[in-house]
């Protein structure tokens, strides 16, 4: 009976080492695509997200570029599988193979140059043509550095953006404003976390969980 006993408590002891020990963080892989008109600062955001630089005189970008990153978001970590496609015209015809499988899109315009901006909501209606429907989309208001100079307003994008269900915010690769809350928050979006479009960027809130009770 004795070695009955310890042959049941040993197994138990067994067990709950083993429960005890930690497992390999999961890692979830995501396909995401930047689309956006040439010299809107598209190359330079990602750089600025995955390398943290900044290079004035970024070359456009042929075709397309590969990029990731891996993060941690509270207990699982994700790997943004990042394709930096080209803004040129004679490119246009090669992103449907970019975007078409992808779970997310990060479009992006230059708040100097209103055309940016109505090309980028071109894009974001041919994604909610073509995309996967659970495509996650984000819209990004590069340059903010210059403001100054702005053509497109910070109203006129949140309107739109909270009119198409689209995160939102205004970034600048130069200095490196809201790049990383960006890229966080369309991480956090895919994860199925809530997000609330406000007039001063994105409150992000978890899924199910209670607003004032």
């Amino acid at each position: 009976r004795d070695r009955t006993h310890s042959a049941l408590l040993k197994m138990w002891q067994d067990a709950t080492n083993q429960s005890s020990r930690p497992t390999a963080p999961r890692l979830d892989r995501y396909k995401m695509v930047l689309l956006g008109e040439q010299s809107v600062g598209k190359t330079s955001l990602t750089l600025r997200f995955t390398n943290d630089t900044f290079r004035p005189d970024q070359p456009a970008t042929v075709g397309a570029a590969f990029m990731s990153k891996t993060m941690q978001l509270d207990e699982e970590t994700i790997k943004l599988e990042i394709w930096d496609t080209a803004g040129q015209e004679r490119y246009r015809s090669l992103t449907p193979m970019y975007y078409r499988g992808a779970r997310a899109a990060l479009v992006v315009y230059d708040i100097t140059n209103f055309n940016s901006f109505e090309r980028a909501k071109s894009w974001i209606e041919e994604l909610h043509r073509q995309a996967k429907p659970d495509i996650v989309i984000a819209l990004a208001g590069n340059k903010s550095d210059s403001a100054s100079n702005r053509s497109v307003t910070y109203d006129q994008a949140l309107i739109y953006a909270e009119k198409n269900n689209l995160i939102f915010l205004e970034t600048s690769a130069k200095t490196g404003h809201n790049v990383s809350e960006i890229f966080v928050a369309i991480s956090k979006k895919i994860s199925q976390d809530e997000f609330v479009v406000v007039p001063n960027g994105i409150q992000l809130q978890e899924a199910g969980s209670n607003n004032g009770e």
